[in-house]
Parts: C-alpha cells; sequence; structure tokens
C-alpha cells in the first residue's frame, strides 16, 4: 500500500521505543499497512502514510506512560498519529473496531460544528505507544484557533 501524499510536501521522522522488532513488523506492516523501509538488528523504518517513523528496539523499563486532560479524557502525552480526509477516517475506525482494538479513547468528533471540528480516536501499538488518527470536517482548518 503506498500512503506517500502526492504533493512535495515536508515529511516528518519520528523514532519511538518498542520492546520487539518482529511484533513491530507485524503491527505496523501487517496491520497497519505501513510498508518497510531500512532496517538494522535494532531499529527498522515504516512508511506511516508518507512520513518515516523508526521502531528503535529499548528494553522495557524504558517505556514511559504520562497523560494529560483533553476534552474530560486522558490523551497520551507521548502520542503521534496521522490526519486523514473523513471518509478514510471512517474506514479505519471501522477497520479498527472489527479488529477489537482496545482503544485508549473511542472514536468521537470533537469541537462539532466549529472551525476546529475533528473526528479523533487513540489507541496503542503492542508496546504502549500511543497513536492518533484524526480526521477534519475543512481541512482548511487543521490550525484555527476559533
Amino acid at each position: 500500500m503506498n500512503h506517500a501524499p502526492t504533493a512535495n510536501y515536508p515529511r516528518f521522522h519520528l523514532a519511538f521505543p518498542v520492546t520487539d522488532l518482529a511484533e513491530a513488523r507485524r503491527f505496523y506492516g501487517d496491520f497497519l499497512g505501513c510498508p518497510e523501509g531500512r532496517s538494522s538488528d535494532d531499529w527498522v523504518d515504516f512508511d506511516f502514510f508518507g512520513h518515516q517513523i523508526v521502531a528503535h528496539k529499548v528494553d522495557a523499563n524504558a517505556m514511559v506512560e504520562a497523560t494529560s486532560l483533553v476534552d474530560g479524557k486522558n490523551v497520551p502525552v507521548r502520542h503521534f498519529g496521522v490526519v486523514t480526509d473523513r471518509t478514510t477516517w471512517d474506514g479505519l475506525a471501522e477497520r479498527f473496531r472489527a479488529a477489537n482494538v482496545r482503544f485508549v479513547i473511542e472514536p468521537y468528533v470533537r469541537f462539532a460544528g466549529l472551525p476546529g471540528e475533528q473526528a479523533t480516536m487513540f489507541f496503542l501499538d503492542p508496546f504502549g505507544n500511543a497513536l492518533e488518527f484524526k480526521a477534519f470536517a475543512d481541512m482548511n482548518h487543521l490550525y484555527a484557533t476559533s
């Protein structure tokens, strides 16, 4: 599956900890459909919707949890994700529900009727890293403040 954006935009790069590279490959590669890039015995690159993420193998005691209260929900502070169109987001939410994903924050819509209206959902990868998938009602309002 080619996730690369069609326009020539800068890509983000994110490195994050995992405790098992084979499991990272199953989750990010097989389950999420992210093509694998370069790798070594200690890390593996993935194409995460056109962006480069790198899973680095660490000891289990290096994994850390922290949350922040947003909309009355405990949002994992350390998280990453992708902003898609609403049709794609709805399809992902349906697919994740069908796969019995345990959501940290169930799919829902924030700021309904406001310029920043967005659908969002959070869940953890097998290593406790939080992923957020979101879609804006109007992508022109990605950075709207009111």
